[in-house]
């Protein structure tokens, strides 16, 4: 994944979390705007979501940032 698009989650994710608790989930889709503005990006985060981490529909937001750490 991108450093952009991994910068993306974990601020969509912490603003998330803020605002709506640490039991919220998120969906790949709450990544991007309501338009389709960049679908490589998009079917990147597709891709990691579905294909490659085979995740759920939602998950919880710090599921995802955990797995936005890096590896040691």
């Amino acid at each position: 994944m991108r450093d952009s698009l991994r910068q993306k989650v974990i601020d969509v994710c912490n603003k998330k979390i803020q605002t709506k608790g640490e039991n919220v989930n998120v969906s790949f889709y709450a990544f991007f705007a309501n338009k389709n503005e960049n679908p490589e990006l998009l079917m990147e985060a597709a891709t990691w979501w579905i294909q490659d981490h085979k995740l759920d529909h939602f998950e919880k937001a710090t599921k995802i940032l955990e797995m936005m750490r890096p590896s040691k």
